[in-house]
C-alpha cells in the first residue's frame, strides 16, 4: 500500500497511439521514443493502466537507462470503453504478441518485456506458450509479483485480510461492465453484479464466456503461466515476494525455474504485491533496480 498511497511520480511525456486488434477491437499504447535501439514493453496489473503508479516509475528508470518504452493498456484499461463486449483477461497472448510486432515494425531489433502481476503471468504465458515462434527482436523478460497459478491467487484473495483489495477490484469490474452495458445492451447483462461476491464469481459470470472459456475454472487454467515456464527460452527473470498477500504458495514457480536455465526465480523475503521500495535514499525503487540490471545483461 505504501507506494500506492504515498510515491510521487510525475506522468511520463507519452504518446498515445491507437492499433486495431484482429478481431475489430484496439488497443492503445503509450509511447516513450527518444531514439534509443532498446525498448522495453511493459504490461499492467489487475485493473492497472500505462498511468499506474509502478508503471510510471519503471518508464522513468528506464528511460534514464537509455531504453525507449511502450506502456500498453489492456483492453477497456485505458479509459475508452472497447469496440467488443469483451473484458481483458490473464491469457491474451494474441494481444501481446500484437503489440510486440507492432513494435518490431517500428525498427526495433531488441525488445525486452516487464510485466506486473497479472501482466507478468501474461508475459510468462506468452513467452513459453510461443517458445518456438517468438520474435526475433525479443531477447528478454523480468515479472513481479505474478499470480501464475490463477485459480488459486482467486481464491487466495477470499481470505479476510485481502478483503479491501478484493471490494476495491469488484467495485473497478463492476463499474467496466455497467460502462460497457451502454455499449452494447443487448450483449451485457448487468443484473448478476448484484451477486458477485468473489473474483470467482466474476470470471464464472464474465471473464470466461466473454472470452471463450467454459467456465472460471477452463479460463484459469489455460490462462496460468507456470506449466509453460519449462518452455521459456530466452532470459526471464521472476520476482514474487515471500510476504506477498495476494500468491499462496503454489503461486511459486520454484520446480519450474530450477528446471530451466533461462528463468531465475527471485523470491525476497520482503515486498509485498509489487510493493518493492527504494532503499537508503535511492530515488529508484528497488525492482526498477533490479529490472534494469537484468535487462542490462541481455
Amino acid at each position: 500500500m505504501f507506494p500506492a498511497l504515498f510515491r510521487k511520480q510525475q506522468a511520463p511525456p507519452y504518446t498515445r497511439e491507437r492499433i486495431a486488434t484482429h478481431d475489430g477491437d484496439f488497443l492503445d499504447l503509450d509511447w516513450c521514443r527518444e531514439g534509443n535501439k532498446r525498448l522495453a514493453i511493459l504490461s499492467h496489473g489487475y485493473e492497472g493502466h500505462s498511468y499506474t503508479w509502478y508503471m510510471r516509475g519503471m518508464v522513468h528508470a528506464l528511460r534514464q537507462a537509455g531504453w525507449d518504452t511502450l506502456a500498453w493498456n489492456f483492453r477497456g484499461c485505458s479509459g475508452t470503453l472497447p469496440q467488443l463486449p469483451r473484458i481483458y483477461h490473464a491469457g491474451a497472448t494474441e494481444d501481446l504478441d500484437l503489440v510486440i510486432r507492432h513494435a518490431e515494425q517500428q525498427g526495433y531489433g531488441h525488445i525486452s518485456l516487464l510485466g506486473f502481476s497479472i501482466g507478468g503471468n501474461l508475459s510468462l504465458l506468452y513467452l513459453g506458450r510461443n517458445a518456438a515462434q517468438l520474435p526475433i527482436s525479443l531477447k528478454s523478460a523480468v515479472t513481479f509479483s505474478v499470480p501464475t497459478r490463477l485459480g488459486e491467487a482467486a481464491e487466495h484473495m477470499n481470505k479476510w485480510s485481502n478483503r479491501y483489495y478484493l471490494r476495491r477490484f469488484l467495485r473497478s469490474l463492476s463499474d467496466k461492465i455497467e460502462g460497457m452495458k451502454s455499449r452494447f445492451p443487448d450483449e451485457i447483462n448487468t443484473a448478476p453484479l448484484s451477486r458477485i461476491r468473489t473474483l470467482r464469481d466474476f470470471d464464472e459470470i464474465y471473464t470466461a464466456p466473454m472470452n471463450g472459456f467454459e467456465s472460471a475454472e477452463d479460463y484459469w487454467y489455460r490462462a496460468s503461466s507456470r506449466q509453460h515456464i519449462p518452455h521459456i527460452n530466452v532470459p526471464t527473470l521472476i520476482v514474487n515476494a515471500l510476504d506477498d498477500p495476494f500468491l499462496p504458495p503454489t503461486c511459486f514457480p520454484v520446480r519450474e525455474a530450477a528446471g530451466n536455465d533461462m528463468v531465475m526465480l527471485d523470491m525476497p523475503r520482503r515486498g509485498g504485491h509489487l510493493g518493492f521500495v527504494r532503499l537508503n535514499g535511492d530515488e529508484q525503487y528497488w525492482s526498477e533496480k533490479r529490472a534494469i540490471g537484468f535487462l542490462n545483461n541481455y
